[in-house]
């Protein structure tokens, strides 16, 4: 076939036609002879490494397409249907070396060079470990081999750790992938405004840590401000201690944003702060619209005078708090006056410590009209307040008079009381057995010293005389 084509390419006279034909033929004849593929005819000069040749020799065919078709058969190469090059017997491709030789060899060659221009693949940390190791290196800390232990706990206790800021921006990292710890504690690591910055960045990312313990890092202003962003934007977080950060009326303004935003929280403790009458004001309004809060400590604050009246409004416009601890503020009389005034409308409420806020008699009789008519309240705690035994008697005869009382507990430590106190509180436990009071001690019991007779005062004296005479002879 390649001769004939080079022949009509040459216009060869009709006469050599048969000629031409003849020297195929012997050409067919001698590849047949040989069994291999056929050489190039003797007026063609034989190329240096010609395949088809009878020493083995390879031709290489600049022109022909290098990717060849899956199908192998002879004739695909070229779109008009020719070939530059010698067809062996039976159609077989000159090109195609069927006995796995050198063209075989190339194309496996060139796949390997793919597979190897590959981008390798980093493996997979399950455990975070490496990843936790790489942060400690970029902010220049030492890994702590105890969260390197217990990284895969449901429980996570590092308290105490000293981690600092740069510590806490390490340990982070690998909590935004973390899927074991539901409960993390990191209370006390001075961990301060960038820290607790680090630590809202990563709840934001993090889905299954549901408590978390922040309490005593001097978080301050920037850390109040990156919490209060998370839980805007955190949605698991059921739990959160933020006690002891030095959190004024600045951040209460942003932690009020985070209450009227967020309604998943159910516990906020914000106790041991520095929060006064605007905060109480701000959290008062974010209060009486939150609808997930049910346990509320802001002890030992300085919420007073209007920030109490606020607060308390808050508390009684709130149908979902069962816990508020607002001992160790400054309520005084305002306060506890709005506060009987909120137990009237609310009967939600069954825990409520106002321990230590400076109310007097008067205002302890005013909060008692609202515990005449509540029926929900089942512990007050009112120790230590200046209220005195009048005080505790109006709070205890208000519940005798409310025969829908839920009260079980009454707290008056370090508040003595009066016979007229001891006995109202025993005609109460006929109605209500279940109730308990606890007081500073009555002031009725506290009897004279007896006198001694006077045989007794003349025997005293004499042994105290012998007692002398002797001390003189031995001098």
């Amino acid at each position: 076939m390649v001769v004939k084509k080079l022949a009509k390419e040459s216009q060869l006279p009709s006469v050599l036609e048969d000629n031409v034909a003849e020297m195929e033929g012997e050409l067919l004849g001698e590849s047949e002879e040989l069994g291999g593929i056929g050489s190039r005819p003797p007026s063609r000069p034989r190329k240096l490494y010609s395949r088809g040749s009878v020493d083995s020799q390879t031709v290489t065919r600049s022109d022909a397409d290098p990717r060849r078709s899956l199908s192998g058969r002879p004739g695909e190469e070229m779109a008009d249907g020719g070939s530059d090059g010698v067809e062996g017997p039976e159609g077989e491709d000159p090109g195609e070396d069927t006995d796995g030789g050198p063209a075989q060899a190339a194309e496996d060659q060139d796949y390997d060079t793919d597979l190897e221009m590959e981008d390798e693949k980093v493996p997979y940390d399950p455990t975070g470990e490496t990843c936790y190791r790489s942060a400690c290196k970029v902010f220049g800390v030492v890994p702590v081999s105890y969260f390197l232990r217990n990284m895969h706990t449901s429980e996570l206790n590092m308290m105490h750790h000293g981690l600092g800021p740069q510590g806490t921006k390490a340990l982070a990292v690998p909590l935004v992938t973390n899927t074991s710890i539901l409960k993390l504690n990191l209370r006390d690591n001075r961990m301060e405004g960038p820290g607790g910055a680090a630590m809202a960045e990563m709840m934001t990312e993090n889905c299954f840590i549901t408590e978390m313990d922040l309490s005593e890092n001097r978080l301050g202003l920037a850390g109040a401000q990156a919490i209060s962003s998370m839980l805007r934007e955190n949605s698991t977080l059921v739990s959160i201690n933020l006690s002891g950060n030095d959190f004024d009326d600045h951040a209460a303004r942003h932690l009020a944003d985070a209450l009227v935003t967020n309604q998943k929280v159910e516990a906020l403790d914000l106790s041991y702060n520095r929060m006064g009458n605007m905060a109480g004001e701000l959290l008062g309004n974010a209060i009486a619209e939150n609808t997930a809060v049910k346990d509320l400590n802001l002890s030992w604050n300085c919420i007073r005078g209007k920030g109490a009246v606020s607060l308390a409004n808050g508390l009684g416009a709130n149908i979902f708090l069962r816990k508020v601890d607002l001992s160790y503020n400054g309520l005084g009389k305002e306060g506890a006056v709005a506060m009987g005034d909120a137990l009237k409308v609310n009967n939600v409420l069954e825990e409520l410590n106002l321990s230590i806020n400076r109310i007097p008699p008067d205002g302890a009789i005013c909060f008692a009209s609202g515990l005449q008519q509540n029926k929900t309240l089942r512990t007050l705690a009112m120790a230590r307040n200046p209220m005195q035994t009048a005080g505790c008697y109006s709070l205890l005869k208000a519940i005798k008079e409310n025969p829908e009382s839920a009260v079980e507990f009454l707290d008056f430590s370090d508040i003595p009381v009066n016979q007229e106190f001891i006995d109202l509180y025993e005609e109460v436990k006929e109605v209500f057995p279940n109730l308990r009071v606890q007081h500073g001690g009555c002031l009725g019991k506290n009897k004279k010293p007896k006198l001694k007779d006077a045989s007794e005062i003349q025997g005293n004296t004499e042994s105290a005389d012998k007692t002398e005479d002797q001390g003189q002879a031995l001098i």
